[in-house]
């Protein structure tokens, strides 16, 4: 039963970080990023959300691009 409360958890901290995300690129860009981890088979969590997005910045063309998922990291951690 508290393995459930901890998916019940999870889901929900989830979904908070997905309301808070403001600009449609913001939405967009979480919602390849939950394509691309559920594609794989991995479960979908803070953890492979953070990794997704570390890898993206690694990968950034521009400061720009790098700002936009800096800026999803800190509102996954609720900066």
């Amino acid at each position: 039963m508290q393995q459930n409360n901890h998916v019940t958890n999870s889901a929900n901290a989830i979904t908070r970080y997905f309301t808070k995300a403001a600009l449609p690129s913001q939405q967009e860009t979480l919602g390849e990023i939950v394509v691309e981890i559920l594609t794989d088979g991995r479960s979908l969590n803070r953890k492979s959300i953070c990794t997704k997005l570390l890898r993206r910045v690694e990968g950034a063309s521009g400061p720009e691009e790098e700002r936009h998922y800096h800026t999803l990291i800190g509102l996954l951690f609720d900066r």
